[in-house]
């Protein structure tokens, strides 16, 4: 019987893959059959790749003869005559991609669960928040932020925020309702105690038994970016300690906009739950919005 168990599965609009842009416009225009005859119509022209293009061409290089670590599934609110040219503009590029779930304008993220998707990534806020209700790490990706380098083809880069993306929102919590010095002193005076999981711990846990299990032509290099400062950088290292899990970079940033420091980091993806984090990284690498805990819901 055939199984995605023990795969690294990656669920992804076609949006989120390809600039399917121009397309959209008439499809948010509400005239489906025009937005089906346009895709048709182009059938033979392969899309331009999209802000998560970089980040699926590398895990994908994480297959081999010997193993297939890595699943990628389209799962898009296109038809599925439009699925066509997502699926030949996959073969046009390389991409070993042959699952796809294409629900003309439903909500496509009910078929996460079956899939065991480890990660969602979608244009649509109402999808990705869907998918984070259900416990799958999602977020919705900015079409128009810059492309990845192409500077590091042996490595997966991955950057992410702390609070609310790989940690629980309780120290953000503490944050919003009492300020800064609340905020450091509650750290300081857990700084032993890890912090609970946020919505992307799965995922880093996943990206790790990937890096452990993986070949010698492909690496993961991981970055925790985050507003965080001493001493409260303590807790979140000593978190990672307790999960097992190590990052290869760590920016506490102290408030500092992120988008610079991302910039030379050259990460294939970041992650973040505040939209004017999003919006600086954007401006330099590609980036999504996580929309979970008290300050990215708000956000959203």
């Amino acid at each position: 019987m055939t199984s995605l168990d023990g795969r690294l599965v990656v669920a992804i609009s076609s949006r989120a893959l390809f600039d399917f842009e121009a397309e959209n416009r008439v499809f948010e225009q509400g005239d489906d059959r025009a937005y089906m005859q346009l895709q048709l119509q182009r059938l033979e022209e392969p899309a331009a790749p999209g802000v998560a293009f970089s980040l699926v061409h590398k895990l994908l290089r994480f297959n081999d003869a010997r193993a297939q670590r890595v699943e990628v599934v389209i799962l898009s609110r296109n038809d599925p005559v439009s699925g066509m040219r997502v699926f030949r503009s996959a073969a046009h590029y390389g991409l070993p991609i042959q699952r796809g779930v294409f629900t003309r304008g439903a909500p496509p993220w009910r078929y996460l669960r079956p899939l065991r998707a480890n990660l969602f990534l979608s244009a649509n806020l109402d999808d990705v928040r869907a998918a984070l209700d259900a416990g799958v790490p999602a977020a919705q990706v900015y079409p128009h932020a810059q492309r990845a380098s192409d500077a590091h083809p042996h490595e997966v880069r991955i950057a992410f925020d702390g609070d609310a993306v790989l940690f629980s929102d309780e120290a953000e919590r503490v944050f919003q309702a009492q300020g800064l010095d609340a905020f450091q002193a509650h750290e300081s005076a857990k700084a032993t105690q890890p912090l609970p999981g946020g919505p992307f711990k799965p995922l880093l846990q996943a990206l790790h038994r990937l890096q452990q299990e993986g070949t010698a032509a492909m690496r993961i290099r991981t970055a925790l970016v985050t507003a965080r400062s001493a001493p409260a950088h303590e807790r979140a290292i000593r978190t990672l300690m307790d999960w097992h899990i190590e990052v290869d970079e760590a920016l506490f940033l102290g408030g500092l906009p992120k988008g610079a420091f991302l910039r030379e980091f050259e990460p294939d993806f970041f992650f973040d739950d505040q939209t004017r984090h999003v919006h600086s990284a954007a401006e330099h690498v590609p980036a999504g919005h996580v929309a979970a805990g008290v300050a990215g819901v708000a956000d959203a």
